[in-house]
């Protein structure tokens, strides 16, 4: 399956699919790829007679056909996308179109937060003689690496620190990173910056420098317990900006590599970036820090108290204890 930076280019070079389905999860990759799609196939004159937006709950496979079988007038392509298509109740009649489509028509279908069922007719063929795209939702604990990407993407760089920041904020919702970004990019051109750091954050988009889920991950890391209390304390007084699910996500994946960083054969600086994927030398220090700080018995049972915490936040076994008595108590079994 192509990736959604390999579509772009492919569309951007202008080689259109006559049928792309861009279904999933995640609704950003898929509005992406449509607001490409409509800005690239016509040109401005053209797109009055030559481009059809239809919306899944108010049309039927027969209007879509009827649609996508027409010639373009005066344009190399028609371009038709149905929006919402996973509101059409009888989709899998497209099947019949797909078999066979039109070279100068392109159809776009918008199926969000949920997939075709790729056993049946309709999938299979738009493998076929289409693009078939699953938009999936990014893992949270990704989420800062996901940053560094889609920053670089747009010839920007970022600080570690700020990174996670700007995740802590927005977790992995990806249409208000866009807009949390674009909103920096402005300001950033206005100051000739092209670095993002935690400053820039902080002032711009609300979110602490001093304390943050970046921070308290350090302080674990050293076993700093006065740091670490007065972030939770921070959390506790700012719940809103600082959700137990988001820090719980960090904790866990930081005990989660730094068990692989045990069970890894290359202690080296290269041997352990290179097992837990990591692109600088920077993002390592925490988890150097975490092997002198922690036993590896003690990381194994470390995962397990933050897998009950994660319950227990969800009301799981929990009747009175409110997010800040749970991380309080996680933290002193991390600190002891």
């Amino acid at each position: 399956m192509m990736t959604y930076e390999e579509i772009c280019a492919e569309i951007g070079r202008r080689e259109f699919r006559p049928v792309y389905v861009l279904m999933g999860e995640e609704p950003y990759f898929i509005d992406q790829l449509t607001e490409q799609l409509l800005a690239t196939v016509l040109k401005d004159e053209e797109r009055d007679f030559n481009q059809l937006v239809l919306y899944g709950a108010e049309t039927d496979a027969v209007q879509v056909i009827q649609a996508a079988r027409r010639y373009p007038m005066m344009a190399e392509h028609q371009l038709v996308v149905v929006r919402e298509a996973q509101q059409m109740r009888d989709i899998e009649t497209l099947a019949a179109y797909v078999k066979a489509p039109l070279a100068s028509t392109v159809l776009v279908l918008d199926y969000k937060y949920k997939t075709l069922d790729r056993r049946k007719k309709l999938a299979s063929l738009v493998e076929k003689n289409g693009l078939l795209f699953e938009s999936k939702k990014v893992p949270e604990y990704k989420m800062p690496a996901f940053i560094t990407s889609f920053l670089a993407r747009r010839s920007l760089g970022i600080d570690a620190k700020a990174a996670q920041m700007l995740s802590d904020c927005v977790g992995n919702d990806l249409t208000r990173l866009d807009k949390e970004i674009s909103k920096l990019e402005i300001i950033m051109a206005q100051t000739g910056l092209k670095r993002l750091t935690p400053e820039l954050v902080e002032q711009h988009v609300g979110v602490s420098k001093e304390y943050n889920n970046f921070e308290l991950l350090k302080a674990v890391a050293a076993k700093d317990a006065l740091k670490a209390h007065r972030i939770i304390q921070y959390f506790h007084k700012n719940p809103k900006d600082n959700p137990i699910q988001a820090t719980l996500s960090v904790l866990f994946n930081y005990f989660s590599n730094l068990l692989i960083c045990y069970y890894t054969k290359d202690r080296s600086e290269a041997g352990l970036m290179a097992a837990l994927g990591l692109r600088g030398n920077f993002q390592l220090r925490d988890y150097t820090v975490g092997l002198r700080s922690y036993s590896a018995l003690k990381v194994f049972r470390l995962i397990s108290e933050i897998r009950l915490a994660d319950a227990q936040s969800k009301g799981v076994g929990n009747a009175s204890m409110g997010s800040y008595d749970i991380l309080r108590e996680l933290l002193y079994k991390i600190l002891h």
